[in-house]
C-alpha cells in the first residue's frame, strides 16, 4: 500500500474497508446466539450476551433468563457495546479521512487511538463474560465457546490490528504524498 501511495485507486479504501468488515463481525457478534453453548443429552443449553435459554429434549420451547439481571451481564452488554459505538465511529471517521483529496495525517493516528480505546473495551467484555457465566450459571456437560463469542474476538483483534496500521500510517507520510526522492538499489558502475 505504501509503495503506490494512498492515491492509488484500489489501496486509498482497504483500511476503511477492514473496518467496515469489523463492523459486521461486531453486529453478528452482538446480534448473536451463540457465545456459549453446551449440549448433554437430554439437556442443551444456548448463551447470548444478552440472555441464557436451556432446553429438554422433550420440550418443544426454550427456557430464556435475561443476563441483565446480573451485575457482571450488565458490564460485559456494556463493555461490548461501548466498543462496538466507538468502533462504528472511527468506521465513520475513516471514510470521511479518506474521502478528503488532502489526507489529515493526524486525524488518522486519531483514528488508531480511538481504535485502541475500543479494542480495551472489547476485550473487557470478552473477559468478564465467560469467567462470570460459568461461575454464576451453571451448565449441564462441557461449556464451548461458539460462532458468535469468535466472531466478537475477531472484531477486537481487527481493532488491535487496524489501530497499528492507522496509528503507524502518518510515519510514512512523505512517501505517501510523493515527497521524497525514490531510491534505486541498482546502481551504474
Amino acid at each position: 500500500m505504501v509503495a503506490y501511495g494512498l492515491d492509488y485507486t484500489r489501496c486509498r479504501w482497504i483500511l476503511p474497508l477492514m473496518l467496515g468488515i469489523a463492523v459486521i463481525f461486531g453486529l453478528i457478534a452482538l446480534a448473536g446466539k451463540g457465545w456459549l453453548e453446551s449440549e448433554t443429552l437430554p439437556y442443551q443449553h444456548q448463551a447470548s450476551l444478552w440472555e441464557s435459554c436451556t432446553k429438554f429434549n422433550d420440550e418443544p420451547e426454550w427456557t430464556c433468563n435475561s443476563l441483565m439481571d446480573y451485575a457482571w451481564g450488565r458490564a460485559a452488554a456494556a463493555t461490548f457495546l461501548v466498543g462496538y459505538i466507538i468502533l462504528v465511529i472511527c468506521f465513520a471517521l475513516a471514510i470521511i479521512a479518506f474521502a478528503i483529496d488532502t489526507l489529515r495525517f493526524n486525524f488518522i493516528r486519531g483514528i488508531g487511538g480511538l481504535l485502541f480505546v475500543a479494542a480495551v473495551f472489547s476485550i473487557m467484555a470478552l473477559v468478564i463474560y465467560p469467567v462470570k457465566f460459568t461461575n454464576e450459571i451453571d451448565m449441564e456437560g462441557v461449556n464451548m465457546f461458539s460462532w458468535a463469542y469468535g466472531f466478537a474476538w475477531t472484531t477486537t483483534i481487527m481493532e488491535i490490528g487496524l489501530g497499528f496500521f492507522f496509528c503507524c500510517l502518518p510515519n510514512y507520510e512523505d512517501e505517501i504524498l510523493g515527497n521524497v526522492k525514490p531510491t534505486y538499489f541498482y546502481t551504474s558502475p
